[in-house]
């Protein structure tokens, strides 16, 4: 190949790997407002503004298309798993306030209308891919249970919490910070992120209700 032909191909190759980014961003969208059956290849391609053929030069079919989707919600909770046990490390002593400022993260986290958009696609689609459910929920609310759960048992170990299941009390903590705010979520219009003001006050409260089961003063 000649260098002036190299030249005219290099700039062709590095636009179809750099559409790859817009490609997610347009199906991310269309995907969560119209739901898998209501997205074709042709609208993403539109909506990114390329070729329906470079869509398949990062992924060979729709289902492909909408597992990345699905699954790159795991990389934001792999940032909030990373600083579980720093956030109530931070606090030294104050263990109510470090798993106060864990639970309103953790809330803020989950909270956010995109992530209860994609949480309503899964559900919504988990008889279609049923493995790609199962996926999901353990990269994403699994893994928080389990980091959840090695922090508790660090603390009952040091005698600050006090329980015979790690695992259970995790689940515990999740659902009580969790439980009503995200049912809301699942049925009322997604407009805007909850309010800080409830926010806080679901999460403190969860942490009251958490602690008076497992404290080690109860």
């Amino acid at each position: 190949m000649s260098p002036q032909v190299a030249d005219s191909v290099r700039p062709r190759r590095a636009g179809r790997l750099a559409s790859g980014g817009a490609i997610r961003e347009a199906a991310a969208a269309m995907f969560l407002e119209n739901g898998y059956q209501g997205t074709s290849m042709d609208d993403i391609a539109a909506a990114a503004q390329v070729s329906k053929q470079t869509i398949y030069t990062h992924f060979p079919s729709k289902e492909a298309l909408f597992a990345d989707l699905v699954l790159g919600n795991a990389e934001r909770v792999e940032e909030f798993v990373a600083t579980v046990s720093r956030t109530v490390a931070a606090a030294g002593d104050d263990m109510e306030g470090g798993l106060r400022q864990l639970a309103r993260v953790y809330l803020r986290l989950v909270m956010q209308p995109d992530v209860l958009r994609l949480r309503r696609l899964v559900l919504g689609e988990a008889g279609r891919f049923p493995d790609l459910a199962r996926t999901y929920y353990e990269r994403v609310p699994g893994r928080v249970i389990n980091a959840l759960s090695s922090v508790f048992s660090a603390l009952r170990d040091g005698g600050r919490l006090h329980l015979d299941d790690p695992q259970l009390a995790a689940q515990h903590f999740a659902w009580l910070i969790l439980g009503s705010p995200l049912d809301r979520g699942m049925f009322y219009p997604i407009t805007e992120p909850m309010p800080e003001a409830d926010l806080k006050r679901a999460a403190d409260g969860a942490v009251r209700v958490f602690l008076a089961a497992y404290g080690s003063s109860r």
